[in-house]
């Protein structure tokens, strides 16, 4: 699936979330705000820690959000890159497989 229609379905699912239970997503929007803001860690940091998780995880859409936002943090290529390394470092062969879809993110969301 390419990265813009996964960012399309974490939107799309935030949005229906929203119409069937607002409570639930108003709350885990202001959590996630709240978490992903700056703080002790700076936005950037945290957008690492998130999509170092996402690839373990072998979520790809997490790994298109966090990709999209890290870049919209500042990142570059190649510090996101460098995320998926220690990932692979410390989670193993099925991080690497997962670094393909943090190529396509990367290739598809840095040109925007």
């Amino acid at each position: 699936m390419d990265t813009e229609k996964k960012l399309e379905e974490v939107n799309r699912i935030m949005k229906e979330a929203g119409k069937d239970n607002s409570a639930f997503a108003g709350s885990f929007m202001n959590f996630m705000g709240a978490t992903m803001g700056k703080g002790a860690l700076d936005t950037k940091t945290k957008e690492f820690l998130a999509l170092a998780l996402g690839i373990a995880a072998r979520c790809e859409w997490c790994i298109s959000y966090h990709v999209n936002e890290a870049i919209k943090a500042g990142a570059t290529r190649k510090e996101l890159m460098e995320v998926g390394y220690v990932t692979v470092l410390m989670y193993g062969s099925q991080a690497l497989m997962e670094m393909n879809s943090l190529l396509d993110a990367i290739n598809k969301l840095e040109k925007q």
